[in-house]
C-alpha cells in the first residue's frame, strides 16, 4: 500500500515543488504554535490566534489565485500542480479561524450560532467558509471525474469567496483597515490579470501587466478611501491623500503598484536568466514556454 506524502507528486516521487508548497502552507501554523508555546501572543492569545488564522486564510487564498496567472506570465505550467494543496490549506485555516472563535466563546455553540446570524461580518465570513468547504469536498480526482465540466463551473465560486473574505476582513478590521486594503489591492491585480487574458492580452508580455498595475493601484487607493469615508469617522480625503503621497511608510496602493510593476518586469528578465543558465551549463530542465 502506497502512502501519499504531501511532498510527493502523483507518481509517488519526491517533488521539490510539492515540498516547498507544503512547507509554505504549514509554516504559519507552526509559527502560531511556537508563539503560543513561548507566550508571545500577548494578553489575549486566543484573539491573536483568531486574527492570524484569518489573515493567513486570505493570504493563501490570494496565493491560490496567483498560480494560473503565474503560469501564463512565466510559461511554466507546473505552478498549477500545487493549487489543490494550497486551496485545501485555505479551508483548514478558515476552519481553524472559526474553531478558535468558538473557543473564545467558551465553546458555547448556541452563542456562536446567534453571533453568526446577528453580526453581518460573521455571517459573511461563515458563508465564505461554507463555500470553501464545498470546494474542498469536490477537489478530489474522483469528484473531478464525476462532475466533468460542472466541476469548473462550481470552482469559479472561488472568486465570490474571495470577495466575501475581503468584505469580512474589512468589517472586522474596524478603524485600521490597512491590511484589508492591501489584500484587496492584490486581489484587484489578480482579477486584472485574468481580465486582461480574457480580453486577449498576452501576460507573457509587459504591456498588459503594466496596464493592470497602473489601473489597480489608484483603484486600491480609491476603494480604501471610500471604505474609510463610509464606515469610519476618518475623512476619506485624508486617506486618499496618504495613498497618493510617497512616504517612508508605503500605503497599500503603492505596494500594489510596486508588485504589479515587478511582475511586469518578469517577461523582460526571463530571457536573460535563461541565457545565463545555458552559459552556466544548467539549461536542462528550465521551463519551456510551449508547455504553458
Amino acid at each position: 500500500m502506497r502512502i501519499d506524502f504531501p511532498w510527493n507528486d502523483r507518481a509517488g516521487r519526491f517533488s521539490t515543488l510539492y515540498a516547498l508548497a507544503f512547507l509554505l502552507t504549514i509554516a504559519p501554523a507552526l509559527w502560531l504554535v511556537w508563539d503560543a508555546a513561548t507566550g508571545v501572543l500577548g494578553p489575549r492569545p486566543v484573539t491573536e490566534a483568531i486574527h492570524r488564522t484569518g489573515d493567513w486564510a486570505v493570504r493563501l487564498l490570494l496565493l491560490s489565485l496567483l498560480l494560473t496567472p503565474l503560469r501564463r506570465i512565466t510559461g511554466w505550467s507546473r505552478w498549477v500542480l500545487v493549487r489543490r494543496m494550497i486551496g485545501l490549506s485555505v479551508f483548514f485555516y478558515a476552519l481553524a479561524h472559526l474553531v478558535l472563535y468558538a473557543l473564545d466563546q467558551s465553546w458555547n455553540i448556541g452563542r456562536v450560532a446567534s453571533e453568526i446570524v446577528l453580526r453581518p461580518y460573521l455571517t459573511i465570513g461563515f458563508i465564505a467558509l461554507l463555500g470553501l468547504a464545498v470546494l474542498a469536498a469536490t477537489s478530489t480526482d474522483r469528484a473531478i471525474r464525476r462532475m466533468g465540466r460542472r466541476w469548473g463551473m462550481l470552482h469559479r465560486l472561488v472568486y465570490l469567496i474571495g470577495v466575501l473574505s475581503l468584505v469580512h476582513f474589512f468589517l472586522q478590521s474596524k478603524i485600521n483597515a490597512t491590511q484589508a486594503a492591501l489584500m484587496m489591492g492584490f486581489f484587484l491585480l489578480l482579477m486584472g490579470w485574468r481580465l486582461a487574458h480574457r480580453l486577449g492580452g498576452r501576460l507573457d508580455r509587459p504591456a498588459a501587466l503594466l496596464l493592470v498595475a497602473l489601473l489597480a493601484a489608484p483603484l486600491t487607493a480609491g476603494l480604501e478611501a471610500l471604505w474609510y469615508g463610509l464606515a469610519t469617522a476618518v475623512p476619506w480625503m485624508r486617506v486618499l491623500d496618504a495613498n497618493l503621497m510617497l512616504s517612508i511608510t508605503l500605503r497599500p496602493a503603492w505596494w500594489v503598484l510596486l508588485v504589479g510593476l515587478g511582475v511586469a518586469l518578469v517577461p523582460l528578465v526571463q530571457p536573460a536568466i535563461r541565457r545565463a543558465a545555458r552559459v552556466g551549463g544548467t539549461g536542462r530542465g528550465l521551463p519551456n514556454r510551449s508547455g504553458a
